[in-house]
């Protein structure tokens, strides 16, 4: 279905859009425009990369990252749908759903006016997913690449009955050294501990590093900065759509139990996710369209 020599038959655009297979089964999609360079895996519409140019990458992909099919992928974007964590009631299934791991189709793919790029995909129903996932639905995952890179998750309730919903953009920043890197944005936020048994907490000050951090703050406000003074740049996200914001660093017991982080690559990366999570699940009624999107911007100094 997404062999690259098709798919450049059908959405190539010369200079902007091209397709390769990276692995055997696996093929990728790289965009090219005047303000950045960025790469999407078509299993999972995964973004892997993200450059915009004179900067350092601002997408972290672990040198360790696996590309097969059926596989996720350590890094990038992954996207968890339909339910974030653990499935509630079955533990055989996946955690953070299958999206990530299952064919998505590219349904559009544009060079915008502006010079973005914009891709369009939808998540491709099978028997394994409707077993796992068995409400009528649709789900697209809209990339766009630009001086930002925007990243939309859309899911249309298809059915009669409503449903509820989880989900995150698990979005992997790369950082110079998370050890001297924060989050602001999050303040006066509560949050649930999961490295400490899910306790609910308050967030003060911004959030700093220096062992595993797993959190999932609640009601949070759209907007919020990673301060990176190693590569002298702050990355802003700005959110629609979403409620909580996960953050997540593995640190070096966890990281070297997963086996694809490689040597210390928990220093270069945080996962500061637009999320519905826990308690701020979307129940999503029949007919309605549920959007939740995240805008990454570098910033060229880190904000006071």
């Amino acid at each position: 279905m997404n062999e690259p020599q098709d798919m450049n038959r059908r959405f190539g655009i010369p200079g902007c859009l091209s397709f390769e297979e990276m692995a055997d089964g696996f093929t990728v999609a790289r965009v090219t425009t005047p303000f950045a360079t960025a790469t999407v895996a078509l299993q999972g519409a995964h973004v892997t990369a993200y450059e915009p140019k004179g900067q350092a990458s601002v997408i972290w992909l672990s040198k360790l990252a696996k590309f097969a099919p059926g596989k996720s992928i350590r890094g990038g974007v992954p996207v968890c749908w339909p339910w974030f964590g653990p499935h509630a009631g079955n533990p055989q299934f996946p955690g953070h759903g299958f999206a990530r791991t299952v064919p998505w189709r590219l349904v559009e793919a544009k060079a915008l006016p502006d010079g973005r790029v914009r891709l369009e995909f939808e998540l491709v129903e099978t028997e394994a997913t409707r077993a796992q996932w068995p409400h009528a639905s649709v789900v697209r995952n809209i990339v766009t690449v630009g001086q930002e890179l925007e990243v939309e998750l859309a899911t249309t309730n298809t059915g009669s009955v409503p449903f509820q919903l989880g989900q995150a953009l698990h979005t992997y920043f790369t950082v110079g050294d998370i050890r001297r890197a924060t989050v602001a944005g999050l303040e006066g936020c509560e949050y649930l501990d999961k490295v400490d048994g899910g306790k609910r907490k308050r967030q003060e000050g911004p959030v700093v590093f220096s062992r595993e951090t797993d959190r999932i703050y609640l009601g949070t406000r759209g907007c919020c900065g990673i301060l990176d003074p190693v590569l002298d740049r702050t990355i802003l996200i700005t959110s629609t759509g979403s409620r909580s914001t996960v953050v997540w660093n593995p640190w070096i017991e966890k990281a070297e139990k997963m086996g694809d982080f490689g040597p210390d690559g928990h220093l270069g990366m945080v996962c500061v996710e637009t999320a519905n999570a826990a308690e701020d699940v979307i129940t999503l009624a029949p007919g309605a369209t549920h959007r939740m999107a995240a805008q990454y911007r570098v910033v060229a100094a880190p904000a006071g």
